[in-house]
């Protein structure tokens, strides 16, 4: 039997994945960290929404993956009207990419529902305008 876990983050998702040297001043060893400093709250978040959609064991096997990272219009968008204006997309074609907001995503699950994100075979990931900020991930057990 194959596991399926699906939640929702809501708030507005940072990039994770660009990373940046630290050295103590003190003892001069040196450490990496993320180069956004936003990226910990909201990687908290994710990991507090998994652990309250999942209790499992930690799943070992091949995942398929699907986050959509939904997001409000900018108001550019629109016209003192309210109507579409020139600057009106389908898409969100603007940053973050959508591989860095992954990676957060990522990174915040692991330990939490799998056991390395190296396990995630298929995936698929969207950026797509909504009414506001909200992620959903959808995480699938594959059969080996």
């Amino acid at each position: 039997m194959t596991r399926k876990i699906a939640f929702d983050v809501h708030g507005k998702p940072q990039p994770a994945g660009s990373k940046r040297v630290v050295t103590n001043q003190k003892t001069g060893r040196a450490f990496v960290i993320d180069a956004n400093s936003n990226s910990r709250d909201w990687k908290n978040q994710v990991s507090d929404s998994a652990s309250l959609a999942y209790k499992g064991a930690l799943i070992t096997g091949p995942i398929s993956l699907t986050v959509v990272f939904s997001m409000p219009r900018p108001k550019s968008h629109f016209t003192s009207k309210g109507k579409p204006s020139s600057q009106w997309r389908s898409s969100p074609t603007v940053k973050p990419d959508a591989t860095k907001l992954l990676r957060g995503v990522e990174d915040a699950i692991t330990g939490i529902i799998w056991r390395d994100d190296s396990q995630i075979v298929c995936q698929h990931v969207y950026k797509r305008y909504d009414e506001s900020f909200v992620t959903s991930i959808s995480i699938e057990e594959l059969a080996e």
